[in-house]
Order: structure tokens, then sequence, then C-alpha cells
């Protein structure tokens, strides 16, 4: 199972594990978290990183990250490897998050679409109703 990890502008990663933790306790397990300060660089962000990935046993992982282009990213993506076993995603966001934590058990190319996919689909433009329920198409 693929770790996750949440790298983003403090206090974002800690407050999607907090999510994690209250919706699907038994996966935040696999979470590990990294809130960026503004104090930190990209070369602070990196050391960070891997001193948290140290601390876990997951082979693969998949790093979410909240602003592509941002330091959070930036660093991140230094973390990749060439064999796959670390992907990331930008656009961090809680559809995301859940569908990673649904589907954890995937492998991390499934998961990766996966996350994708549920932070896309969690995106949405919520018009205001009609007041004539019959010019509403989304009414019975």
């Amino acid at each position: 199972m693929p770790g996750l990890f949440l790298i983003a502008h403090a206090p974002l990663a800690s407050a999607m594990k907090a999510v994690a933790q209250h919706t699907f306790p038994n996966c935040v397990p696999q979470v590990a978290v990294l809130d960026v300060t503004p104090d930190m660089s990209d070369d602070d962000v990196e050391l960070a990183a891997r001193a948290v990935l140290a601390e876990y046993r997951h082979e693969e992982w998949l790093i979410m990250v909240d602003v592509f282009g941002a330091t959070p990213s930036n660093a991140a993506k230094r973390l990749l490897d060439p064999a796959g076993r670390r992907r990331m995603v930008t656009g961090l966001n809680t559809p995301m998050l859940w569908r990673s934590l649904c589907y954890g058990d995937q492998p991390l190319d499934a998961l990766v679409g996966l996350a994708v996919e549920g932070g896309k689909a969690g995106i949405v433009v919520a018009d205001i109703p009609s007041a004539n329920p019959s010019e509403d198409p989304e009414s019975p």
C-alpha cells in the first residue's frame, strides 16, 4: 500500500490530515504531513521531507501538494525518482484526499489517477436554484 505524503503551506497539510482522521481514522497511519512555513526554502523543505519519508516503511509514495510551482511542489519534485516509486499530484483538496484514502490499496499508478479524478470531480459550480421548480433541470 503506497503512503500518502501531504506537503503544503502551513497549516494546510496538518489540517488535511485532521480531515482524514475525521472520516477515515483507520487509514491515517499511512498519511505523513509536512507543513511548510514562510521561512523555509526549497532546500529546507526537501531536507525535512526526506526526514519524514525516512520515518515510514512505505516503498511507494503518492505526494500531494497544494500549489504547483510554489515551495512545497518545488521541493517535492526533488523527491521523485526515475523508478516511479514516488509520484506527485498538485491541487490538494478534500475529495482528492478522500478518494486516495478509499482506494489506498491500489497500485501507485492507479492511485495517482484516482486522486486526480477525485480532485477534479470535487470541483463543482453550484448554481442558484430556480424559483420555479419546473425550470430547474435537476428537479425530479
